[in-house]
């Protein structure tokens, strides 16, 4: 996995679940799925750079 790659998909990763712990506390349904997406996205990202690496070796 490419360090920036990583790094990119630890801060999605991050941010999303951020703000969904803070749209679910506040009672913003809309902030709360927007964060659940980010970090989905995250997530995503992370899995694809480690399936790549699996090949790669």
């Amino acid at each position: 996995m490419t360090a920036g790659e990583k790094a990119k998909a630890k801060t999605e990763q991050a941010k999303g679940k951020v703000k969904a712990a803070l749209g679910s506390t506040i009672g913003n349904d809309r902030m709360a799925t927007e964060g659940q997406s980010e970090k989905s996205t995250g997530d995503a990202r992370e899995a694809k750079e480690k399936t790549k690496d699996a090949f790669k070796h």
